[in-house]
């Protein structure tokens, strides 16, 4: 069985010349972090499938990797009540006192079902709505949203056969492996 860092993706951690590849690719020309529900936006105003995909791969990254695989793998399941949340949504304007979820989903297997079993489901659910109360109210429904497993809902094309074509993943939502000519 995959440990979750494998299923979240978070197994590898990069080296320091990745981690500022990964910084710069995270920073808009504004210096601000791209929101994950700005790329699905943009996914969901593409016109048509090519144009989705482009929209995923030139995004691409390991936070958007793990919250799309959160949002669609059947293989994670999410330790949190289903439903709305009890949050008070920040109401600071983008860009101003929020935490980015491009920068929270390193701690997202904390949420999952394994992920961390050292904490009690009420801290869980504690730590849960923090994160949310952090981010922007768009980010932080957002990510409701992903844990909701509803994401192809609210964003018309964001499907889970989608996300898997755009990264090259298998059924499984793990790269699929080259096939060599035998």
């Amino acid at each position: 069985m995959q440990s979750t860092d494998d299923i979240l993706g978070t197994s590898r951690l990069p080296n320091e010349t990745t981690k500022k590849i990964m910084q710069n690719k995270l920073a808009t020309d504004t210096g601000q972090v791209t929101l994950l529900s700005e790329i699905c936006l943009k996914v969901n105003n593409a016109k048509d499938k090519s144009k989705k995909l482009r929209v995923l791969r030139e995004n691409d990254s390991q936070p958007l990797r793990q919250v799309l695989k959160g949002a669609f793998s059947p293989h994670i399941e999410w330790d949190l009540p289903k439903g709305d949340v009890p949050y008070t949504p920040n109401d600071a304007p983008i860009g101003t006192e929020h935490t980015a979820l491009m920068q929270e989903a390193r701690t997202l297997f904390r949420f999952v079902k394994g992920g961390d079993t050292t904490i009690t489901q009420n801290k869980r659910e504690i730590m849960f709505i923090q994160v949310l109360e952090g981010l922007c109210a768009e980010e932080a429904k957002f990510l409701t949203d992903v844990v909701n497993k509803r994401l192809n809902k609210v964003y018309k094309g964001l499907t889970a056969n989608l996300v898997k074509d755009a990264f090259h993943w298998d059924d499984n939502f793990m790269q699929k492996q080259p096939s060599y000519p035998v």
